[in-house]
């Protein structure tokens, strides 16, 4: 065991890209189903289109703030 606790550098690397991509393959779903669901809806309500595009937006600009958030970490923690 006392193998799996030296890393080296290269790994502790591969480790924050790894993590990175994950970050931006899930805000990448969550901001497209989240547009998908919202464009649905609209369509399926259009007289509070207003409202749900008000929700989309503010929900998208959450998901990019915690993306961001999250590749900080990746990246220098």
């Amino acid at each position: 065991m006392p193998a799996l606790a030296q890393e080296s550098g290269d790994s502790f690397v591969m480790t924050n890209y790894f993590g990175i991509g994950l970050v931006v393959i899930g805000a990448a779903y969550g901001i497209g189903k989240l547009a998908s669901s919202a464009l649905e809806s609209m369509a399926r309500q259009p007289e509070v289109a207003g409202n749900i595009q008000t929700a989309m937006i503010i929900a998208a600009a959450l998901i990019e703030g915690f993306t961001f958030f999250a590749l900080v970490i990746c990246w220098f923690g």
